[in-house]
């Protein structure tokens, strides 16, 4: 799976998964908001990156297609520290049209995200 330029700006690395890849992004002075923090930006990017590929990796089982985003709202829980940040996507629902998408982030615990996303697509089969 290639990653959109993007993603590699942000220097995200991407660790396969059953269902869906995990992506992480590390801490790095090009992701930095204000002092010993994550920017926003850099992680609603995360967010939606780890959205795309698991939709992706979603309609590849399906026989493959393209989409185009409709809307994404992302929920900051917690500030992000000066440590690696891991996301991952789920689909929540693959219609003929539309995919939902939901997208946590974390650090140390999956059950403790510091932010969460949900995404929509078009898809053009």
């Amino acid at each position: 799976m290639s990653i959109p330029p993007y993603a590699a700006l942000l220097g995200l690395r991407i660790e396969p998964g059953e269902t869906a890849p995990t992506l992480v992004m590390p801490f790095a002075m090009d992701v930095v908001g204000r002092p010993g923090f994550l920017h926003g930006g850099a992680i609603g990017g995360l967010l939606e990156m780890a959205a795309i590929t698991a939709l992706d990796q979603a309609l590849d089982r399906e026989g493959g297609g393209r989409f185009k985003p409709i809307g994404i709202t992302v929920d900051y829980m917690r500030g992000g520290r000066d440590k690696p940040t891991h996301a991952r996507g789920t689909v929540t629902r693959l219609g003929k049209r539309i995919a939902n998408v939901e997208a946590i982030a974390w650090q140390d615990d999956a059950g403790q995200p510091i932010a969460k996303a949900r995404t929509n697509y078009l898809i053009l089969r």
